[in-house]
Protein backbone atom coordinates (compact mmCIF):
# COMPACT_ATOMS: atom_id res chain seq x y z
CA UNK A 1 0.00 0.00 0.00
CA UNK A 2 1.05 3.56 -0.18
CA UNK A 3 1.19 6.29 1.99
CA UNK A 4 -1.99 8.06 0.17
CA UNK A 5 -3.90 4.66 0.72
CA UNK A 6 -3.86 3.68 -3.18
CA UNK A 7 -3.22 0.16 -4.46
CA UNK A 8 -0.35 -0.14 -6.88
CA UNK A 9 -0.98 -3.11 -9.52
CA UNK A 10 1.60 -5.29 -7.71
CA UNK A 11 -0.92 -4.77 -4.35
CA UNK A 12 -3.63 -5.99 -6.35
CA UNK A 13 -1.95 -8.93 -7.67
CA UNK A 14 -0.95 -10.04 -4.43
CA UNK A 15 -4.49 -10.45 -3.40
CA UNK A 16 -5.90 -13.52 -3.33
CA UNK A 17 -8.97 -13.90 -5.51
CA UNK A 18 -11.51 -16.03 -3.51
CA UNK A 19 -13.62 -16.48 -6.01
CA UNK A 20 -10.81 -18.77 -7.85
CA UNK A 21 -12.01 -22.40 -7.59
CA UNK A 22 -8.21 -23.45 -8.82
CA UNK A 23 -7.17 -24.37 -4.98
CA UNK A 24 -9.91 -27.13 -4.43
CA UNK A 25 -8.73 -28.70 -7.55
CA UNK A 26 -5.16 -28.47 -6.26
CA UNK A 27 -5.42 -29.50 -2.52
CA UNK A 28 -9.01 -31.23 -2.23
CA UNK A 29 -9.10 -34.99 -2.33
CA UNK A 30 -10.53 -36.71 -5.26
CA UNK A 31 -13.13 -38.31 -3.19
CA UNK A 32 -15.13 -34.81 -3.12
CA UNK A 33 -18.76 -34.94 -4.53
CA UNK A 34 -21.16 -32.54 -4.38
CA UNK A 35 -18.94 -30.30 -5.64
CA UNK A 36 -18.71 -31.56 -8.96
CA UNK A 37 -22.32 -31.26 -8.79
CA UNK A 38 -22.76 -27.69 -7.85
CA UNK A 39 -19.75 -25.94 -9.01
CA UNK A 40 -20.10 -22.55 -6.97
CA UNK A 41 -18.39 -21.43 -4.11
CA UNK A 42 -20.93 -20.97 -1.54
CA UNK A 43 -20.79 -18.28 0.84
CA UNK A 44 -24.03 -17.60 3.41
CA UNK A 45 -27.19 -19.11 3.90
CA UNK A 46 -30.41 -18.58 5.73
CA UNK A 47 -33.47 -20.62 6.16
CA UNK A 48 -33.94 -22.31 2.72
CA UNK A 49 -31.54 -20.44 0.59
CA UNK A 50 -28.46 -20.67 -0.20
CA UNK A 51 -26.13 -17.46 -1.61
CA UNK A 52 -22.79 -17.68 -3.45
CA UNK A 53 -19.70 -15.69 -3.16
CA UNK A 54 -20.92 -13.83 -6.11
CA UNK A 55 -24.34 -13.10 -4.88
CA UNK A 56 -26.16 -15.74 -6.77
CA UNK A 57 -29.10 -17.49 -4.61
CA UNK A 58 -30.15 -20.93 -4.69
CA UNK A 59 -33.07 -23.34 -3.03
CA UNK A 60 -31.77 -25.72 -1.09
CA UNK A 61 -33.96 -29.10 -1.71
CA UNK A 62 -30.84 -30.49 -0.36
CA UNK A 63 -31.17 -29.60 3.33
CA UNK A 64 -27.48 -30.48 4.16
CA UNK A 65 -28.55 -34.31 3.66
CA UNK A 66 -30.75 -34.24 5.95
CA UNK A 67 -28.73 -31.93 8.99
CA UNK A 68 -30.38 -29.00 8.39
CA UNK A 69 -34.29 -29.76 9.17
CA UNK A 70 -34.68 -26.37 10.73
CA UNK A 71 -33.07 -24.75 7.93
CA UNK A 72 -30.14 -22.74 7.61
CA UNK A 73 -29.10 -20.17 10.73
CA UNK A 74 -32.30 -20.43 12.62
CA UNK A 75 -32.42 -17.32 14.68
CA UNK A 76 -32.86 -18.29 18.14
CA UNK A 77 -30.47 -21.42 17.72
CA UNK A 78 -28.02 -18.87 16.55
CA UNK A 79 -28.65 -16.31 19.68
CA UNK A 80 -28.01 -19.78 22.12
CA UNK A 81 -24.76 -20.44 19.90
CA UNK A 82 -23.44 -16.79 19.97
CA UNK A 83 -24.75 -16.53 24.18
CA UNK A 84 -22.63 -19.90 24.77
CA UNK A 85 -19.33 -18.56 23.24
CA UNK A 86 -19.83 -15.20 24.17
CA UNK A 87 -19.80 -16.50 28.06
CA UNK A 88 -16.71 -18.54 27.23
CA UNK A 89 -18.93 -21.82 27.81
CA UNK A 90 -17.54 -25.04 27.48
CA UNK A 91 -16.98 -26.54 23.89
CA UNK A 92 -14.78 -29.71 24.03
CA UNK A 93 -15.40 -31.86 27.15
CA UNK A 94 -15.26 -35.49 26.27
CA UNK A 95 -18.04 -37.21 28.68
CA UNK A 96 -17.84 -34.90 31.64
CA UNK A 97 -21.05 -33.28 32.91
CA UNK A 98 -21.49 -29.99 31.70
CA UNK A 99 -24.31 -27.10 31.75
CA UNK A 100 -25.22 -27.62 28.33
CA UNK A 101 -25.24 -31.63 27.84
CA UNK A 102 -27.63 -31.35 31.24
CA UNK A 103 -30.19 -28.92 29.26
CA UNK A 104 -30.14 -31.21 26.23
CA UNK A 105 -30.75 -34.37 27.86
CA UNK A 106 -33.56 -32.54 29.96
CA UNK A 107 -35.11 -31.21 27.10
CA UNK A 108 -34.87 -34.55 25.24
CA UNK A 109 -35.98 -36.94 28.11
CA UNK A 110 -39.17 -34.23 28.59
CA UNK A 111 -40.05 -33.38 24.72
CA UNK A 112 -39.02 -36.31 23.00
CA UNK A 113 -38.81 -39.41 25.10
CA UNK A 114 -41.06 -39.30 27.73
CA UNK A 115 -44.23 -38.36 25.43
CA UNK A 116 -43.49 -41.75 23.68
CA UNK A 117 -43.27 -44.03 26.15
CA UNK A 118 -39.55 -44.57 25.48
CA UNK A 119 -37.25 -45.01 28.41
CA UNK A 120 -34.03 -45.29 26.69
CA UNK A 121 -30.75 -44.62 27.94
CA UNK A 122 -28.76 -42.30 25.79
CA UNK A 123 -25.14 -42.88 24.68
CA UNK A 124 -22.67 -39.97 23.11
CA UNK A 125 -20.59 -42.20 20.19
CA UNK A 126 -18.98 -39.09 18.77
CA UNK A 127 -19.74 -36.86 15.91
CA UNK A 128 -21.31 -38.58 13.37
CA UNK A 129 -24.07 -41.01 12.06
CA UNK A 130 -21.41 -43.95 11.42
CA UNK A 131 -20.34 -43.93 15.25
CA UNK A 132 -23.63 -44.26 16.47
CA UNK A 133 -24.52 -47.09 14.09
CA UNK A 134 -20.99 -48.57 15.08
CA UNK A 135 -21.83 -48.16 18.79
CA UNK A 136 -25.29 -50.14 18.25
CA UNK A 137 -23.63 -52.92 16.57
CA UNK A 138 -20.85 -53.15 18.97
CA UNK A 139 -23.72 -53.15 21.96
CA UNK A 140 -25.85 -55.65 19.95
CA UNK A 141 -22.97 -57.80 20.19
CA UNK A 142 -21.72 -57.44 23.58
CA UNK A 143 -25.18 -58.03 25.42
CA UNK A 144 -26.04 -61.19 22.75
CA UNK A 145 -22.59 -62.65 22.85
CA UNK A 146 -23.38 -63.31 18.71
CA UNK A 147 -21.48 -61.78 15.74
CA UNK A 148 -23.61 -61.53 12.79
CA UNK A 149 -26.21 -58.92 11.98
CA UNK A 150 -29.00 -58.97 9.05
CA UNK A 151 -29.28 -55.81 7.32
CA UNK A 152 -31.14 -54.68 4.19
CA UNK A 153 -30.48 -54.52 0.35
CA UNK A 154 -29.97 -51.18 -1.11
CA UNK A 155 -29.34 -49.96 2.92
CA UNK A 156 -26.81 -47.02 4.09
CA UNK A 157 -25.21 -47.05 6.94
CA UNK A 158 -22.03 -44.75 6.91
CA UNK A 159 -18.75 -45.33 5.43
CA UNK A 160 -16.73 -46.44 8.23
CA UNK A 161 -16.64 -50.61 8.15
CA UNK A 162 -18.27 -51.92 10.13
CA UNK A 163 -20.92 -49.77 8.97
CA UNK A 164 -19.81 -50.69 5.76
CA UNK A 165 -20.21 -54.31 6.22
CA UNK A 166 -24.34 -53.66 6.49
CA UNK A 167 -24.54 -51.40 3.53
CA UNK A 168 -26.05 -52.40 0.36
CA UNK A 169 -24.29 -50.38 -2.13
CA UNK A 170 -21.57 -52.10 -4.14
CA UNK A 171 -19.62 -48.88 -4.57
CA UNK A 172 -19.86 -47.71 -1.06
CA UNK A 173 -18.52 -51.12 0.22
CA UNK A 174 -15.62 -51.74 -2.45
CA UNK A 175 -13.84 -48.95 -1.07
CA UNK A 176 -13.33 -50.67 2.24
CA UNK A 177 -10.56 -53.10 0.57
CA UNK A 178 -11.23 -55.55 2.81
CA UNK A 179 -13.42 -58.74 2.93
CA UNK A 180 -16.86 -57.10 5.32
CA UNK A 181 -17.96 -59.54 7.11
CA UNK A 182 -20.38 -61.04 9.80
CA UNK A 183 -23.27 -58.99 7.83
CA UNK A 184 -26.25 -61.17 5.78
CA UNK A 185 -28.40 -58.71 3.57
CA UNK A 186 -32.09 -59.20 3.53
CA UNK A 187 -34.39 -58.28 0.85
CA UNK A 188 -35.66 -54.87 1.91
CA UNK A 189 -40.18 -54.59 2.17
CA UNK A 190 -41.23 -54.26 -1.77
CA UNK A 191 -38.08 -55.74 -3.35
CA UNK A 192 -39.65 -58.34 -5.38
CA UNK A 193 -42.47 -56.45 -6.22
CA UNK A 194 -44.96 -57.99 -3.01
CA UNK A 195 -44.80 -60.96 -4.64
CA UNK A 196 -42.96 -63.21 -2.35
CA UNK A 197 -44.24 -63.93 1.47
CA UNK A 198 -42.32 -60.91 3.73
CA UNK A 199 -41.10 -62.67 6.43
CA UNK A 200 -42.16 -66.64 6.71
CA UNK A 201 -39.33 -67.87 4.28
CA UNK A 202 -37.12 -65.56 7.00
CA UNK A 203 -38.08 -66.85 9.64
CA UNK A 204 -37.58 -70.45 8.45
CA UNK A 205 -33.97 -69.83 7.48
CA UNK A 206 -33.40 -68.81 10.86
CA UNK A 207 -34.97 -71.66 12.70
CA UNK A 208 -33.69 -74.15 9.94
CA UNK A 209 -29.78 -75.09 11.28
CA UNK A 210 -29.37 -76.32 7.31
CA UNK A 211 -29.49 -72.46 5.93
CA UNK A 212 -26.02 -71.51 6.83
CA UNK A 213 -27.15 -68.51 8.51
CA UNK A 214 -26.47 -68.12 12.55
CA UNK A 215 -28.75 -66.50 14.76
CA UNK A 216 -27.60 -62.64 14.57
CA UNK A 217 -27.32 -60.31 17.36
CA UNK A 218 -29.20 -57.97 15.57
CA UNK A 219 -30.99 -56.70 12.40
CA UNK A 220 -30.92 -52.59 11.32
CA UNK A 221 -33.02 -51.41 9.01
CA UNK A 222 -33.87 -47.92 7.76
CA UNK A 223 -37.71 -47.14 7.95
CA UNK A 224 -36.87 -45.06 4.36
CA UNK A 225 -33.77 -45.99 2.77
CA UNK A 226 -32.25 -42.40 2.00
CA UNK A 227 -29.15 -42.87 -0.44
CA UNK A 228 -30.96 -46.14 -0.92
CA UNK A 229 -34.02 -44.83 -3.01
CA UNK A 230 -36.41 -42.85 -0.89
CA UNK A 231 -37.93 -46.84 -0.27
CA UNK A 232 -40.66 -46.64 2.34
CA UNK A 233 -41.22 -49.53 4.51
CA UNK A 234 -44.92 -49.92 5.29
CA UNK A 235 -45.93 -50.31 8.70
CA UNK A 236 -47.20 -53.61 8.17
CA UNK A 237 -43.74 -54.92 7.56
CA UNK A 238 -42.07 -53.35 10.01
CA UNK A 239 -44.33 -54.35 12.63
CA UNK A 240 -44.03 -58.05 11.16
CA UNK A 241 -40.14 -57.47 11.32
CA UNK A 242 -40.39 -55.88 14.82
CA UNK A 243 -42.39 -58.70 15.86
CA UNK A 244 -40.17 -61.65 14.33
CA UNK A 245 -37.41 -60.12 15.96
CA UNK A 246 -39.14 -60.63 19.60
CA UNK A 247 -39.79 -64.33 18.62
CA UNK A 248 -36.19 -65.16 17.51
CA UNK A 249 -34.41 -62.98 20.55
CA UNK A 250 -32.74 -60.66 18.40
CA UNK A 251 -32.38 -56.96 18.67
CA UNK A 252 -33.68 -54.48 16.39
CA UNK A 253 -31.66 -51.43 15.66
CA UNK A 254 -33.67 -48.62 13.59
CA UNK A 255 -30.91 -46.66 11.94
CA UNK A 256 -32.70 -42.65 12.00
CA UNK A 257 -29.92 -40.70 11.20
CA UNK A 258 -30.78 -39.27 7.97
CA UNK A 259 -35.04 -39.89 8.69
CA UNK A 260 -35.10 -38.77 12.33
CA UNK A 261 -35.72 -35.28 14.01
CA UNK A 262 -39.23 -35.29 12.37
CA UNK A 263 -38.04 -35.95 8.58
CA UNK A 264 -40.94 -37.82 7.73
CA UNK A 265 -43.91 -36.01 9.96
CA UNK A 266 -43.17 -37.69 13.99
CA UNK A 267 -39.86 -37.34 15.36
CA UNK A 268 -38.91 -40.67 14.91
CA UNK A 269 -39.56 -42.61 11.13
CA UNK A 270 -40.88 -45.49 13.27
CA UNK A 271 -43.62 -44.57 15.93
CA UNK A 272 -46.00 -44.47 12.49
CA UNK A 273 -45.86 -48.02 12.70
CA UNK A 274 -46.50 -48.21 16.52
CA UNK A 275 -43.30 -50.35 17.63
CA UNK A 276 -40.46 -49.89 19.71
CA UNK A 277 -36.95 -50.34 18.32
CA UNK A 278 -34.05 -52.08 21.49
CA UNK A 279 -31.43 -49.35 19.70
CA UNK A 280 -31.92 -46.10 18.02
CA UNK A 281 -29.27 -44.22 15.75
CA UNK A 282 -29.34 -40.30 15.43
CA UNK A 283 -27.44 -37.64 14.42
CA UNK A 284 -27.48 -35.05 11.48
CA UNK A 285 -30.56 -32.94 12.21
CA UNK A 286 -29.95 -33.77 16.14
CA UNK A 287 -28.17 -31.21 16.73
CA UNK A 288 -30.08 -28.67 15.39
CA UNK A 289 -27.94 -26.29 13.68
CA UNK A 290 -26.05 -28.26 11.51
CA UNK A 291 -23.68 -28.84 13.98
CA UNK A 292 -22.16 -32.76 14.38
CA UNK A 293 -23.95 -34.78 16.96
CA UNK A 294 -24.95 -38.00 17.30
CA UNK A 295 -26.83 -40.08 20.25
CA UNK A 296 -27.43 -43.94 20.35
CA UNK A 297 -30.48 -44.65 22.65
CA UNK A 298 -31.28 -48.16 24.03
CA UNK A 299 -32.90 -49.88 26.50
CA UNK A 300 -31.79 -49.94 29.87
CA UNK A 301 -31.88 -53.48 30.62
CA UNK A 302 -29.15 -53.11 27.22
CA UNK A 303 -26.47 -50.90 29.09
CA UNK A 304 -23.39 -53.29 30.07
CA UNK A 305 -21.30 -51.00 28.85
CA UNK A 306 -18.10 -51.06 31.04
CA UNK A 307 -16.69 -47.31 31.66
CA UNK A 308 -14.73 -46.20 28.92
CA UNK A 309 -15.08 -49.48 27.17
CA UNK A 310 -16.51 -47.29 24.19
CA UNK A 311 -15.11 -43.72 23.69
CA UNK A 312 -14.18 -40.73 21.29
CA UNK A 313 -12.84 -37.54 22.29
CA UNK A 314 -15.73 -35.32 20.05
CA UNK A 315 -18.75 -36.93 21.83
CA UNK A 316 -19.09 -33.88 24.04
CA UNK A 317 -19.53 -31.15 21.10
CA UNK A 318 -21.40 -28.64 23.78
CA UNK A 319 -21.65 -26.02 20.81
CA UNK A 320 -24.24 -28.81 19.39
CA UNK A 321 -25.86 -29.40 22.62
CA UNK A 322 -26.85 -25.91 23.03
CA UNK A 323 -28.43 -25.68 19.52
CA UNK A 324 -30.12 -28.83 19.96
CA UNK A 325 -31.77 -28.35 23.29
CA UNK A 326 -32.94 -25.25 21.45
CA UNK A 327 -34.36 -27.17 18.49
CA UNK A 328 -35.99 -29.77 20.37
CA UNK A 329 -37.82 -26.86 23.31
CA UNK A 330 -38.88 -24.61 19.68
CA UNK A 331 -39.89 -27.15 17.15
CA UNK A 332 -41.10 -30.19 19.52
CA UNK A 333 -43.25 -28.91 22.56
CA UNK A 334 -46.10 -29.16 20.49
CA UNK A 335 -47.46 -30.59 17.02
CA UNK A 336 -47.24 -28.09 14.49
CA UNK A 337 -43.85 -29.18 13.05
CA UNK A 338 -44.98 -32.78 12.47
CA UNK A 339 -48.12 -31.54 11.18
CA UNK A 340 -46.64 -28.96 8.70
CA UNK A 341 -44.27 -31.57 7.60
CA UNK A 342 -47.38 -33.97 6.77
CA UNK A 343 -48.99 -31.69 5.37
CA UNK A 344 -46.05 -30.80 2.87
CA UNK A 345 -45.50 -34.38 2.11
CA UNK A 346 -48.91 -34.83 0.82
CA UNK A 347 -48.92 -31.47 -1.46
CA UNK A 348 -45.85 -33.13 -2.94
CA UNK A 349 -47.42 -36.30 -3.89
CA UNK A 350 -50.55 -34.87 -5.17
CA UNK A 351 -48.70 -32.26 -7.15
CA UNK A 352 -46.07 -34.63 -8.32
CA UNK A 353 -49.14 -37.29 -9.00
CA UNK A 354 -50.23 -34.89 -11.90
CA UNK A 355 -46.79 -35.18 -13.49
CA UNK A 356 -46.59 -39.04 -13.05
CA UNK A 357 -50.04 -39.49 -14.66
CA UNK A 358 -48.55 -37.59 -17.69
CA UNK A 359 -45.36 -39.84 -17.33
CA UNK A 360 -47.00 -43.10 -15.65
CA UNK A 361 -44.49 -45.64 -17.47
CA UNK A 362 -41.09 -43.52 -16.80
CA UNK A 363 -42.12 -42.10 -13.24
CA UNK A 364 -42.48 -43.44 -9.50
CA UNK A 365 -42.92 -41.42 -6.49
CA UNK A 366 -41.21 -42.89 -3.40
CA UNK A 367 -41.04 -41.86 0.50
CA UNK A 368 -43.20 -40.47 3.39
CA UNK A 369 -43.26 -37.15 4.68
CA UNK A 370 -40.85 -34.77 3.53
CA UNK A 371 -38.53 -37.69 2.18
CA UNK A 372 -39.55 -37.07 -1.35
CA UNK A 373 -38.34 -39.14 -4.09
CA UNK A 374 -39.21 -39.15 -7.83
CA UNK A 375 -37.56 -42.29 -9.77
CA UNK A 376 -36.88 -42.84 -13.29
CA UNK A 377 -38.09 -46.33 -14.16
CA UNK A 378 -36.78 -46.69 -17.36
CA UNK A 379 -34.26 -43.74 -18.38
CA UNK A 380 -32.38 -43.78 -14.71
CA UNK A 381 -29.33 -41.45 -16.24
CA UNK A 382 -32.06 -39.10 -16.67
CA UNK A 383 -32.11 -38.38 -12.64
CA UNK A 384 -28.39 -36.69 -13.03
CA UNK A 385 -29.38 -34.39 -15.92
CA UNK A 386 -32.53 -33.21 -14.28
CA UNK A 387 -29.88 -32.80 -11.04
CA UNK A 388 -27.21 -30.92 -13.09
CA UNK A 389 -30.79 -28.15 -15.07
CA UNK A 390 -32.10 -28.27 -11.72
CA UNK A 391 -28.78 -26.65 -10.51
CA UNK A 392 -28.83 -24.11 -13.44
CA UNK A 393 -31.96 -23.03 -12.42
CA UNK A 394 -31.07 -22.03 -9.18
CA UNK A 395 -32.56 -25.35 -7.11
CA UNK A 396 -30.55 -27.76 -5.24
CA UNK A 397 -31.55 -31.29 -5.19
CA UNK A 398 -29.58 -35.02 -5.08
CA UNK A 399 -29.73 -38.26 -6.49
CA UNK A 400 -30.33 -41.31 -4.49
CA UNK A 401 -30.87 -45.22 -5.44
CA UNK A 402 -28.55 -47.76 -6.54
CA UNK A 403 -28.20 -45.91 -10.59
CA UNK A 404 -28.84 -42.74 -8.87
CA UNK A 405 -32.21 -42.82 -10.75
CA UNK A 406 -34.14 -41.10 -8.29
CA UNK A 407 -34.23 -37.02 -7.54
CA UNK A 408 -34.70 -36.75 -4.04
CA UNK A 409 -35.86 -34.11 -1.94
CA UNK A 410 -35.09 -33.60 1.86
CA UNK A 411 -35.60 -29.65 2.04
CA UNK A 412 -35.62 -28.62 5.57
CA UNK A 413 -38.95 -28.97 7.30
CA UNK A 414 -39.64 -25.26 8.24
CA UNK A 415 -39.92 -24.71 4.29
CA UNK A 416 -43.02 -22.87 3.60
CA UNK A 417 -45.57 -23.26 1.34
CA UNK A 418 -45.14 -20.93 -1.61
CA UNK A 419 -40.93 -22.02 -1.39
CA UNK A 420 -42.07 -25.56 -1.26
CA UNK A 421 -44.22 -24.19 -4.44
CA UNK A 422 -41.07 -22.58 -6.20
CA UNK A 423 -38.55 -25.12 -5.93
CA UNK A 424 -41.28 -28.21 -6.99
CA UNK A 425 -42.36 -26.16 -9.96
CA UNK A 426 -38.78 -25.75 -11.17
CA UNK A 427 -38.27 -29.81 -10.65
CA UNK A 428 -41.73 -30.72 -12.00
CA UNK A 429 -40.48 -28.39 -15.44
CA UNK A 430 -37.31 -29.82 -15.91
CA UNK A 431 -38.35 -33.57 -15.38
CA UNK A 432 -41.58 -32.57 -18.11
CA UNK A 433 -39.37 -31.65 -20.71
CA UNK A 434 -36.26 -34.35 -20.12
CA UNK A 435 -39.43 -36.82 -20.64
CA UNK A 436 -40.85 -35.09 -23.73
CA UNK A 437 -37.75 -34.94 -25.57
Amino acid sequence: MTENNTETPEDIAAVPDHSDVAIFGERESEVRSYSRNWPEVFDTAKGVRITTESGEQYLDFFGGAGALNYGHNDDDMKAALLEHIERDGITHSLDKFTVAKRRFLQSFSDKILEPRGLDYKVMFPGPTGTNAVESALKLARKVTGREAILNFTNSFHGMTLGSLSVTGNSMKRAGAGIPLVHATPMPYDNYFGGITEDFQWMERVLEDSGSGINRPAAVIVECVQGEGGINAARAEWLKALSELCKRQDILLIIDDVQMGCGRTGEFFSFEFAGIKPDIVTLSKSIGGYGLPLAVTLFRKDLDVWAAGEHNGTFRGNNLAFATAAVAIEKYWSDDKLQNHTLENGKWLREFFGKLVEKHPEELELRGRGMAFGIAFLKRPELAEEALAECFNRKLLVETAGPNDEVIKFLAPLVITRDELEEGSKICAEVIDELLSK
